[in-house]
């Protein structure tokens, strides 16, 4: 397949006056078929699509990937509690408004995947179809209490040796395959190059800030409606690792039994969560888009 690459940086006003950013790729030509909008994780950003988006926009489809508010190019929040997904699917629906998208098919790994689920449930129309990246309506406690104990905590960092090794420390359990070259990669991902050289993570550490807040509860409201409501009369595909600590098999498995016509698909040796260019995941995505609107 040859991949496309007609890239644009777009930047959109959220509600309460940020300015945010998105990668703006147009898909290649052909039949007119509705956009994705991909969502990243928690601590990443738009970066995160990077090996995926192009390969989707060969298929004739648009793609926005946004960077969520306090993360990348995107403005910080002055007010560290509209880290919440209600407050981020609002911004979604405001790149919509700005980016002449109607509706949309929504790639969602992680807190995108939330984001998905509320976007949906405030704004069914604008949705058409959805890809959950290793992310259900709850979270596995175990995999809570990781993410948790790095997001938002301080890092000591004074080199892109040293960014590659915490980028490999985070997540070499959910990446098992990926080299030296890899971890390096990924830390270009997600950091950023001060002024000093210095490279940084590349969010703002506030972001927890809700976690903290809500304690044992973080993240995990009860999201099985609007799962079901999702799921319900629209394609989804279901993304897990294989070795996911954050979407166990039961979790899985109750949204198969809640959503019957949900399409599932486990990437082996893959932990939380995909990058979504494995071989089973790209072949997953692209039998999906080829049936959804």
């Amino acid at each position: 397949m040859t991949e496309h690459t007609d890239l644009a940086e777009r930047r959109f006003t959220s509600s309460d006056g940020l300015s945010l950013f998105a990668r703006d790729r147009a898909g290649a030509d052909g039949p007119a078929r509705l956009p994705v909008i991909a969502i990243h994780g928690l601590t990443r950003n738009s970066a995160d699509f990077e090996g995926v988006a192009p390969r989707i926009t060969a298929l004739g489809r648009r793609v926005v990937s946004v960077d969520v508010r306090g993360r990348g190019r995107s403005d910080r929040a002055p007010d560290p509690m509209t880290y919440v997904p209600p407050v981020y699917a609002q911004d979604v629906l405001a790149l919509m408004d700005q980016a002449g998208i109607g509706r949309a098919i929504l790639l969602g790994t992680s807190m995108g995947g939330l984001i998905t689920m509320v976007l949906a449930a405030v704004a069914p129309d604008r949705v058409a179809a959805s890809i959950l990246n290793d992310i259900g309506p709850e979270v596995a406690p175990e995999g809570l209490a990781r993410i948790a104990a790095y997001a938002g905590q301080k890092v000591e960092i004074t080199s892109w040796d040293d960014a590659a090794a915490y980028a490999r420390r985070i997540n070499e359990g959910a990446l098992p395959h990926y080299d030296e070259a890899d971890w390096m990669a990924f830390a270009r991902r997600t950091f950023r190059e001060g002024p000093d050289g210095v490279p940084a993570l590349d969010y703002d550490p506030d972001i927890s800030a809700p976690i903290r807040a809500a304690g044992k509860d973080a993240l995990v409201p009860d999201l099985w409606p609007a799962f079901r409501n999702l799921a319900e009369g629209r394609p989804t595909l279901l993304i897990r690792g294989a070795t996911s600590d954050l979407l166990s098999p039961a979790i899985a498995e109750r949204m198969q039994a809640e959503a019957p016509d949900l399409t599932r698909v486990d990437i082996p040796a893959i932990g939380h969560a995909p990058m979504l260019d494995e071989p089973e995941a790209w072949a997953a995505i692209e039998r999906f888009l080829a049936e959804a609107p």
